[in-house]
C-alpha cells in the first residue's frame, strides 16, 4: 500500500504542531475541506466546529488579518476593522502570498509570514474544533484554547 504524500503546505503545519509539542496530527481527507461544510461533512462534527480562517488585507499597509471563527458563522468585518484598523477583502493571490496558503486551506499556524490573527470566542461553544492544515484536503483537531495558545492570537467577539 503507498503513502500519499503530504503537501507542502500541511507538512510545514505538521511541523509547526510538532514542534510547539501539540498532541495531534495533520489529517488527510478522503475529500475536500475547502469550505467548512465540506470539512464538517468529510468529519462528521457539527458545521460549529469547523475553525474556518477567513483572510482580510488590512488597508493602512497590506497587513493579512487572520480570523478564525467557528465555521456556521459569518465574520462581521465592521467588527474586525475597528480591532486592527480598516480592513478590505483579501483576494487568492494576497492569501497565498502573505499566508503561504491557498484559500480552502488557510492554517491558524505556520504562515510563511506572521499575519495579525483575532479568535472568534464563539468557537469556545465546543470542546474539539478542527482547523485547516494549510491544503484543502487537510485539518487537525484542537480545543478553543489550544488554539490561542498555538497562536498567542486574542479572544474578540468577532461574529
Amino acid at each position: 500500500m503507498t503513502q500519499t504524500p503530504i503537501p507542502d503546505g500541511a507538512r510545514r503545519v505538521a511541523e509547526t504542531l510538532a514542534g510547539l509539542g501539540h498532541p495531534h496530527e495533520v489529517v488527510m481527507l478522503p475529500v475536500t475541506g475547502r469550505t467548512a461544510a465540506d470539512a464538517a461533512s468529510a468529519l462528521g462534527v457539527q458545521l460549529g466546529q469547523i475553525a474556518k480562517s477567513i483572510v482580510f488585507r488590512r488597508l493602512s499597509d497590506d497587513a493579512a488579518v487572520l480570523v478564525v471563527t467557528s465555521g456556521d458563522l459569518r465574520v462581521d468585518e465592521k467588527k474586525v476593522s475597528a480591532m486592527v484598523g480598516k480592513v478590505g477583502r483579501a483576494d487568492a493571490d494576497f492569501v497565498k502570498a502573505s499566508t503561504g496558503f491557498s484559500i480552502g486551506g488557510v492554517s491558524p499556524i505556520g504562515h510563511t509570514s506572521a499575519p495579525v490573527i483575532l479568535v472568534d470566542r464563539e468557537l469556545f461553544r465546543f470542546d474539539q474544533v478542527w482547523a485547516a492544515a494549510g491544503h484543502p484536503y487537510a485539518v487537525f483537531p484542537l480545543s478553543p484554547d489550544e488554539l490561542v495558545q498555538l497562536t498567542g492570537a486574542p479572544v474578540e467577539e468577532i461574529a
